[in-house]
């Protein structure tokens, strides 16, 4: 009935283009909605766009490897009733608009936005091997050349060098010699800048490693952080006694009856957003002068990879979420997480950071704020501790389970009251747990 245009999607806010890596559907076939038409490439991470509806493939207006602008048209989908007739593939014909179509009232129909650009030309070396947007950015910030790059094996369609390749070259690049370049005609040596040699132990008792590119990012953010907001930190002791007691005398049966795994995370998660619906002023982030306040609560969750980096999915308005759906989403995403599977706006737009330092038995942290937020937490590990205990026959020694809370905030906004009190705030939370909540 209606012809659908699907757009190259916004990946993130600083990515501006993307690389179609292989067109999944072609001219005339069938797609359901929500079923992957392409595979894409930016800097930072692979994707799958998936189609808006259900109907047949009616034109494609970019090949492979060419890199597209985000908002421009990229394909067009004939829904039900359309008729589509049997054109050319982009692959052998250069991309051209998509032509009128009757509706069978001697009316012309055209999709919305029908004007379409020439793709983007691609980039290759002089070999004509093309290179992802993704390969490119790490070739640069590793300073290796085109020729250099021209010989490193790719495991990909076409024998394409993918991020796993380049990564893994990188890593060994320190340790062996690097590819020999294309045979030159002979020129008469030119003075110039020496080459700085990668550093070796001579003694061999000593290892070094070049740092990989997302532990590169992560330095430069860590730094712009400290930089940017005068960090200070609190603490708080919390008894959790009534929480461990009801996880472990209810994690099985939650398991059986969702299929979950019920962990300590959605629980301090919970906690902390009734914490900010008390201290909103918590969830808002600077812009110069400005103050930003958030009505959302987007909670994101410090998480380990097996690399031993680090990657924060966010949970989107995590305060519209009971203890399932958060426990859902905590599951998935870190699940996610460790293979490498988060999509782009899965890890933006967080309002404040939690972290977990208790899984490496610590007791607290200092953390580094996730900036443009203003505070992050940190969770110390729970450990059993003699402590008072008020009865109403007096006040009693017990064997109670005691963690600390820590809070980096920003100084220039939160200052020690509105820091100090939304802490406190999460632990008395915390330890009004009701332990004889059914599950």
């Amino acid at each position: 009935m209606a012809q659908v245009e699907l757009i190259m999607p916004k990946m993130g806010e600083s990515i501006m283009e993307a690389t179609i890596l292989r067109w999944v559907k072609q001219v005339g076939d069938r797609v359901e909605a929500d079923e992957t038409i392409l595979e894409i490439a930016t800097d930072k991470v692979d994707s799958e766009v998936p189609s808006p509806v259900s109907g047949t493939i009616a034109q494609l207006f970019f090949k492979e490897n060419d890199v597209v602008p985000i908002g421009k048209v990229i394909a067009v989908i004939a829904t039900e009733g359309e008729a589509v007739k049997p054109t050319p593939s982009v692959a052998e014909t250069p991309a051209a608009a998509p032509a009128p179509s009757s509706n069978g009232n001697g009316a012309t129909q055209t999709p919305a936005q029908v004007t379409v650009t020439a793709p983007v030309e691609k980039v290759s070396s002089t070999s004509g091997r093309f290179y992802s947007p993704l390969v490119r950015t790490i070739a640069q910030k590793e300073q290796i050349g085109m020729s250099e790059l021209d010989h490193i094996a790719g495991s990909g369609a076409q024998g394409r060098v993918t991020k796993k390749d380049i990564l893994e070259y990188v890593q060994n690049r320190s340790a062996a010699p690097a590819a020999p370049a294309q045979p030159q005609i002979p020129q008469t040596p030119q003075p110039s800048a020496p080459k700085a040699a990668p550093a070796v132990s001579i003694s061999g008792e000593v290892e070094i490693v070049e740092m990989d590119r997302m532990r590169k990012l992560i330095a430069d953010h860590m730094v712009m952080s400290k930089h940017t907001s005068p960090h200070v930190t609190s603490f708080v002791e919390v008894d959790v006694t009534n929480m461990v007691k009801w996880r472990e005398k209810n994690k099985k049966a939650f398991l059986d009856k969702y299929g979950e795994n019920i962990t300590y995370t959605p629980i301090f998660i919970e906690a902390v957003v009734k914490a900010i619906r008390d201290y909103p002023n918590i969830n808002i982030s600077l812009d110069g002068t400005r103050i930003i306040r958030k009505k959302y609560i987007n909670i994101g969750m410090a998480t380990a990879l097996p690399s031993g980096n680090l990657i924060v999915p966010v949970i989107k308005n995590a305060d519209q979420l009971n203890l399932l759906g958060l426990t859902k989403q905590v599951n998935e995403l870190a699940n996610r997480a460790r293979n490498n599977q988060l999509k782009p706006d899965e890890i933006q737009d967080g309002t404040f950071t939690l972290t977990n330092v208790g899984t490496f038995g610590n007791v607290m942290g200092t953390p580094i704020i996730n900036q443009p937020q203003v505070a992050i937490m940190a969770i110390g590990a729970i450990r059993k501790k003699p402590a008072v205990v008020e009865t109403e026959y007096g006040d009693l020694i017990a064997v109670r389970h005691m963690m600390f809370l820590s809070l980096s905030y920003d100084h220039r906004i939160v200052d020690g009251f509105l820091g100090g009190s939304f802490l406190r705030k999460v632990g008395d939370y915390l330890e009004a747990f009701d332990s004889n909540m059914p599950v």
